[in-house]
């Protein structure tokens, strides 16, 4: 057993010991409004557009796997890398074997790399900030967050919380499901810095662009 193996299997045994406590209640930052869903949409579609997103909303999965068709065909991406999550394969079903490259534990850097585009799906929309929160299972499901030049973003309107107060109780069930692994990646319009002069630079940390399809 290596050093590496030694040392997690003492943490694993250290959680595994672990005795129960009560989860403390989780405290009001923001308060809870409950706004209505097309002024949620509205609202999440606009701070998106703040920080260089852009928005798609579908009627269904065929206008959403319309959508992505129409991308694809824009970005010349012969080859559009995909996570393994219910609705994206629902979205791609009816793209030919050679034009989705499926990402799993095997995947290396290098493969995703050369990915023109990224498809994930996302749970949670955030009204407050624009934000999408993606789970990534694997460390190659995280780079297909990063990598790729275009990434494009799948959910359902369901999906829209008021903001991250409002969605806590969901992330912490996720969580703290001994089952489930990797962690969430919070993703809010594509990668953005500035230097000294305040000149604004996309894509510089992630992908240059991120595109966002809202299913009905």
């Amino acid at each position: 057993m290596s050093d590496r193996e030694t040392v997690l299997a003492r943490i694993r045994q250290a959680l595994a010991d672990r005795p129960e406590v009560d989860v403390p209640p989780v405290p009001e930052v923001w308060p809870k409004t409950n706004p209505e869903k097309p002024a949620m949409l509205a609202r999440w579609a606009e701070e998106l557009a703040e920080v260089a997103g852009e928005f798609h909303r579908c009627g269904s999965v065929d206008d959403a796997r319309a959508k992505l068709a129409e991308l694809t065909r824009e970005l010349e991406c012969a080859r559009l890398g995909a996570v393994d999550q219910p609705l994206v394969r629902e979205l791609v079903d009816g793209f030919s074997a050679a034009e989705v490259c499926w990402v799993d534990d095997a995947t290396d850097k290098t493969t995703i790399g050369q990915l023109k585009a990224s498809l994930v799906g996302s749970d949670l929309l955030l009204a407050d900030t624009g934000s999408c929160l993606v789970e990534c299972r694997t460390a190659p499901e995280r780079m297909m967050c990063y990598l790729p030049p275009v990434c494009v973003v799948v959910a359902q309107a369901d999906a829209l919380r008021e903001h991250m107060p409002a969605a806590w109780g969901e992330v912490v069930a996720r969580v703290a499901d001994p089952e489930l692994r990797g962690e969430l990646v919070i993703i809010t319009g594509p990668s953005r810095t500035a230097d000294i002069e305040k000149i604004l630079i996309l894509g510089v940390h992630g992908p240059k662009r991120l595109v966002v399809l809202v299913i009905d």
